[in-house]
């Protein structure tokens, strides 16, 4: 009897133990199918590209033109999800394999995209830098983190506008800089109007008009000026004067040399002769030679014959006697260039030289000597006139 319990006992737990590795093996090596699609950012079946599992096992399997794949015999258990095209990861997510998975939709990064959740047997959870699953009631909604997913610019979108912002600048700095010089310009022109209009008319009232002279007959003048137009009588005009503003210009050198070009040396003077043969004459004039220059203003009147009269003063500031001090006047007849010249000597000081020659014409330094220039009514009219001071040194 003992015996019999025995045996049975021995059955009894063989069985339990039989049954306990029964369950044990199924559970743990039950396999699973997973099929799904994946799309494009447009919601296109996305063709040939290489859906994989990796965890305790790899698998992959292709997409056909209708972007289907499916993986058969998957073990359950936690897998990281990738979408490859060619070399390029597209897509990648944390999938938990519990049970069979049928039309797993997989949408690759797109702005305000979400990929469809499978069912609530699957979980899922993100790589950060691809996508985050956010899980709520049972279900996960994929938010994509990708710049482009998020609907944040990209990088070349950020150059693109840097690049026209920058462009956008360098116009404003040309358009800013070309009104700076405008301005400049404009207000040089208002200090000195002869800067633009080379014409100074000088009226009978003591008036100045500078301005161009863009029509003219034998009664009246056109005068271009700051204010605009305006018309003169040419009997209030006592004269013009055309005024030329020279300008020093700057040597062109070839960018090629620049940097290793020196400007030629300044010519040296020739050294004045004078009619003196004294060795030491000539040393103290080198050091010391007559300048006369004219001290204040020509004026200009009219007489009783109506012959034009002009008056004015010259003065020797250097440190030599001037002889034969003349002024010559060159008068402009007309806009085509005619001119006369008419020569006037100053009234100064006697002075008799070794030849016998006697002359009232000479300036010792820092006298004045006055001149005057009768211009005969027969002369005809001039529309301006320039002057040169001339003389000579003689010991």
């Amino acid at each position: 009897m003992r015996s019999q319990l025995s045996f049975y006992g021995r059955v009894v737990c063989s069985l339990a133990v039989l049954l306990l590795l029964g369950h044990s093996v199924p559970l743990a090596a039950t396999k699973f199918n997973v099929s799904g699609k994946v799309f494009d950012p447009d919601g296109k079946p996305m063709n040939k590209v290489t859906v994989t599992l990796s965890g305790e096992k790899s698998y992959k399997e292709k997409t056909n033109k209708k972007g289907s794949f499916k993986i058969k015999r998957v073990i359950g258990g936690e897998y990281s999800l990738k979408v490859f095209k060619g070399d390029d990861v597209l897509y990648k997510e944390t999938l938990f394999v519990t049970k069979k998975i049928n039309d797993y939709e997989i949408k690759i990064a797109a702005a305000s995209s979400e990929t469809p959740a499978p069912s609530p047997d699957v979980a899922s959870t993100s790589v950060p830098s691809v996508s985050e699953t956010v899980q709520a009631g049972g279900s996960s909604v994929l938010v994509p983190q990708t710049a482009e997913a998020t609907g944040a610019t990209s990088n070349d979108f950020i150059l693109n506008e840097l690049n026209f912002e920058i462009k956008k600048l360098t116009a404003e700095f040309k358009h800013l800089t070309r009104e700076m010089d405008d301005l400049k310009a404009l207000s040089k022109m208002w200090i000195n109007p002869l800067t633009i209009y080379s014409k100074e008319i000088i009226l009978k009232n003591g008036s100045t008009v500078f301005g161009k002279i863009v029509y003219q007959d034998d009664k009246s003048l056109k005068v271009e000026t700051l204010v605009g137009y305006l018309i003169i009588k040419r009997d209030e005009v006592v004269r013009i004067v055309d005024n030329v503003i020279t300008e020093d210009q700057q040597e062109y050198v070839p960018e090629q040399i620049r940097e290793s070009y020196a400007p030629p040396p300044m010519p040296k003077l020739t050294v004045p002769k004078y009619t003196s043969s004294s060795v030491s004459n000539r040393d103290i004039g080198q050091k010391f030679s007559a300048n006369c220059v004219l001290m204040g203003n020509i004026s200009e009147k009219k007489d009783s014959q109506g012959n034009i009269v002009f008056n004015g003063e010259i003065k020797n500031i250097g440190g030599r006697r001037a002889d034969f001090v003349k002024m010559d006047f060159v008068f402009r007849k007309n806009w085509s260039g005619e001119t006369r010249t008419l020569t006037t000597f100053v009234a100064g000081s006697y002075n008799t030289f070794d030849s016998g020659i006697v002359s009232d014409a000479s300036l010792l330094p820092g006298a004045l000597g006055k001149f005057e220039l009768y211009v005969p009514q027969d002369f005809g009219s001039f529309i301006g006139y320039s002057y040169v001071i001339d003389w000579e040194e003689y010991q």
